[in-house]
């Protein structure tokens, strides 16, 4: 097996995940045109969102992350990874068949659970009936997470990452149809959510047979392998039920407030776009890394890999942080604010997007984090972690609910980030060397924040100068490139004249080829 080569694996998962975040904000610019933040939007946001956080439940958030480590050192060591992915595959494709059927016939329980607040209006029936139209993608898309994590051991990052973007894309198409054909919107978007993981299912099977791991479909059978993978997952499992905790809680504070859930909704998409492009990338490329040199046991390249992927998440995720915040107000009234999406719309999601914008380095640095315990099958502490964090995160959002609102679920997802981190990092300590930072990542660290703070400066300037332009229609989004460049531009030059970083690290990245 070919090494993997982390910084170049990143920018090809951080680039295609950019891609896939561009066209998913525009899915979501035009749900908010088509739909603003009224009952069908909060009713599909809702059905849409059980299958994935089911799916974040069984498939990358835990089944997964057990997978990955155990496949990738089998197939360092030449074990028989083929049978292994093939009995792992067929064994989650049962429990997931079940689950699908029960689901699908419990929903409106489902759906009570989550948002309890839709009793008694049409949001309701309404998530009821798009929820049973959605439910059979936790199926489709947890397979392909699975087969991704295959793909990923392979150092075949591009395949793996093109499939959201496959995803988004048909949902655009199916609005433009819907649109042009007179179609009912909700429920075009209900069963486009089927549609699209078929596809996705089909292309992830197609690419992972080109590298000769695309499973046959077979009865599910119990192997020592298979055993041992549900025994690592188990803990893995119970913490991302834990994390699903979190966001019910946040979930159902929202749906008291009518258009809360859709405003929740589109704040996050804008937050997860440079989290899935830099944090999920590094993530996604350090795990297999990080399993594959432990079982080599070359712990100075496992912390080479540890500190060269924090160094350049932090680059990038930083400022990233600071402009969601400095800027949050024009961000959401340039992109969303048309059609059904009027000001109060802009000013709640602008709330929102601040709260989650301060947690953004929190989530970023726990897909760092996470992969040093995943990586040595040590799913049990991240565990303990997130049931210390579901607490906080219960206790802020019901505690501040009745001061500051919706906002509370928010802010609550952040302050418990941040505890998580401080978790992973201290129990990390007694990792040894793979698990340290270096001097070059001290160096640099302290220096990206003065760049980025500077950065939040000029913004915040350069904000004042141009708000004429950014509040004229035809020239809003001129203004908004020019606000954007303005903090690039001046983060880039403070980094580059203080030592944050080198740009000669992001061109080197560029040009050196895949494996």
């Amino acid at each position: 097996m070919k090494p993997i080569r982390l910084i170049r694996s990143i920018m090809v998962v951080g680039g295609w995940t950019l891609l896939s975040r561009g066209a998913g904000f525009a899915r979501d610019i035009m749900i908010a045109a088509y739909l603003g933040s009224g009952p069908v939007a909060e009713a599909f946001f809702t059905a849409f969102s059980l299958p994935n956080m089911f799916r974040r439940f069984f498939a990358e958030g835990a089944f997964n992350m057990a997978f990955v480590p155990m496949f990738a050192k089998k197939l360092e060591a030449g074990e028989d990874a083929k049978a292994f992915a093939r009995d792992a595959f067929n064994g989650l494709a049962g429990i997931l068949l079940v689950f699908s059927v029960l689901g699908t016939l419990a929903m409106p329980w489902l759906v009570w659970a989550m948002v309890s607040g839709f009793v008694g209006d049409e949001r309701f029936d309404l998530a009821v009936l798009y929820g049973r139209i959605t439910f059979v993608y936790i199926l489709f898309i947890s397979l392909v997470a699975l087969l991704s994590g295959v793909l990923n051991a392979f150092g075949r990052f591009t395949e793996a990452s093109f499939v959201p973007v496959l995803m988004n894309l048909m949902f655009i198409a199916a609005m433009l149809m819907a649109a042009r054909s007179g179609w009912d919107m909700g429920l075009t978007l209900a069963w486009t959510v089927p549609v699209t993981g078929v596809a996705q299912l089909a292309f992830t099977w197609w690419a992972a047979a080109r590298v000769g791991f695309a499973p046959k479909p077979a009865w599910p059978r119990l192997t020592p392998d298979l055993k041992r993978l549900f025994i690592i997952a188990a803990p893995a499992v119970l913490a991302g039920g834990v994390i699903q905790v979190n966001l019910l809680v946040g979930r159902q504070i929202a749906s008291f407030t009518e258009g809360a859930i859709s405003w929740l909704n589109y704040a996050d998409r804008l937050y997860q776009l440079p989290l899935g492009v830099v944090g999920i990338a590094i993530g996604t490329v350090l795990l297999p890394d990080l399993s594959r040199r432990l079982r080599a046991g070359d712990a100075q390249g496992g912390r080479d890999s540890f500190n060269r992927g924090s160094e350049f998440a932090m680059a990038l995720t930083i400022p990233a942080a600071v402009a969601l915040v400095v800027i949050a107000m024009p961000l959401c009234a340039v992109l969303y604010q048309r059609g059904e999406f009027g000001a109060d719309d802009t000013a709640n999601t602008a709330m929102a997007l601040a709260a989650y914008g301060l947690g953004l380095p929190a989530f970023m640095l726990q897909k760092m984090l996470q992969p040093l315990y995943y990586a040595r099958e040590d799913t049990r502490r991240p565990f303990r972690y997130a049931v210390i964090c579901m607490i906080v995160n219960a206790l802020i959002a019901i505690g501040l609910m009745p001061l500051i609102g919706f906002v509370a679920a928010a802010l609550a997802t952040t302050l418990s980030a941040w505890v998580m981190v401080w978790q992973l990092w201290r129990g990390s300590r007694g990792m040894g060397e793979a698990a340290q930072f270096d001097d070059r990542f001290r160096a640099r660290a302290w220096r990206i924040l003065v760049a980025a703070f500077t950065m939040g400066a000029v913004l915040f300037g350069a904000m004042t100068v141009l708000g004429p332009m950014l509040g004229t229609p035809g020239l809003r989004y001129a203004g908004l490139a020019l606000l954007i460049a303005s903090g690039v531009l001046s983060y880039f030059a403070t980094g580059a004249l203080i030592g944050a970083f080198r740009l000669s690290d992001f061109r080197s990245a560029l040009r050196r080829r895949p494996d």
